[in-house]
C-alpha cells in the first residue's frame, strides 16, 4: 500500500502560525531500512528522490537514477520481494526517473517518521548509505525519532540540525565554533553547577583568552542558541559571529 507514504514524502506547507519546526540533515546506512535495502546499488552511482506521482490510491515516490547504473538498479529493484511495481517515468541521456510502489508497512524508518509527524524534504542514496533532509515539528519530535531509531536498531549518523527560519545559523544553532567549544566546556565542566565547579578564570586559561572574553563568549553563545531554537529571528539580524 504505497499510498501510506504520502504524508512522509510530501513537501510540507510553509508554516504561518508561528510554529518553528527544525530541519535535520543526517545519514542512515542503506541496510538499516527497507527502502534503502530495495534501492541499494551494486556499483558506484547515486539515487535521488525527486517528487511524488499521483496514482489511483494515492501517490508513489519518484527517484532519479544515473543511466550508468540503470541496468543494475532495475534488476535489483524488480527482484526485491517488497516491490510491487517499478515504472519508468522518463529518461534522457544522463538520468532516468522511476516510480516505485513497495510494501511500505515493512519499513520501520518510515514508520518512525510517520509517528513523529516528520517529512522527508530530500533523500539521496549512495552505495552504502542514504543522506536525508528531514523536517520535524519540534526538537522533542526529533528526540522521539532518535529514540525510536535506537530501539529499532537504525543508525543515525552525525546530524546537522538548524532552524528553518534561520538557515544562515549554520550547523550549531547559530553559534560560532569558539562559542560552541566554550559553552560545551562550561556545561560539561560544571560552570553552571551548584556549587560552581569551574570558573571563567579556569575557562580563560584553557582557551588562552581573557576572563572578560570568556564571559562575553558565553553571553553571545546563549543569545545565539535561544534565537536559533526558541524564538523567531528578525530578518535584519544576521547570525552572531566571533573570532
Amino acid at each position: 500500500m504505497a499510498h501510506q507514504a504520502i504524508d512522509i514524502y510530501s513537501r510540507p506547507q510553509v508554516v504561518t502560525n508561528g510554529a518553528m519546526g527544525i530541519i535535520v540533515e543526517t545519514e542512515i546506512p542503506a541496510t538499516d531500512f527497507e527502502l534503502g535495502r530495495i534501492l541499494t546499488l551494486t556499483r558506484g552511482g547515486t539515487i535521488s528522490m525527486e517528487s511524488m506521482v499521483p496514482t489511483g490510491e494515492g501517490a508513489v515516490p519518484v527517484f532519479s537514477v544515473g543511466n550508468n547504473v540503470r541496468d543494475d538498479f532495475e534488476k535489483t529493484v524488480r527482484d526485491h520481494p517488497s516491490v510491487n511495481s517499478l515504472e519508468l517515468v522518463s529518461s534522457d541521456d544522463e538520468v532516468s526517473l522511476y516510480a516505485i510502489a513497495w510494501q511500505v508497512e515493512r519499513d520501520l524508518l518510515l514508520e518512525g517518521l510517520q509517528a513523529t509527524n516528520a517529512h522527508i524534504l530530500g533523500a539521496t542514496g549512495f552505495a552504502t548509505n542514504w543522506r536525508f533532509e528531514l523536517r520535524f515539528p519540534s526538537h522533542d519530535a526529533f528526540d522521539e525519532f532518535k529514540q525510536y531509531c535506537a530501539d529499532a536498531h537504525i543508525s543515525l549518523g552525525t546530524s546537522r540540525v538548524y532552524n528553518p527560519s534561520r538557515p544562515d545559523a549554520g550547523p550549531w544553532y547559530g553559534l560560532s565554533e569558539p562559542q560552541r567549544e566554550t559553552l560545551i566546556r562550561a556545561v560539561t565542566g560544571g560552570y553552571y553547577s551548584i556549587p560552581r565547579e569551574l570558573s571563567t578564570q579556569d575557562l580563560a586559561a584553557e582557551f588562552g583568552v581573557s576572563d572578560q572574553a570568556v564571559t562575553e563568549r558565553l553571553r553571545r553563545a546563549i543569545i545565539a542558541l535561544v534565537e536559533s531554537t526558541l524564538v523567531e529571528s528578525k530578518p535584519e539580524e544576521p547570525a552572531a559571529t566571533e573570532d
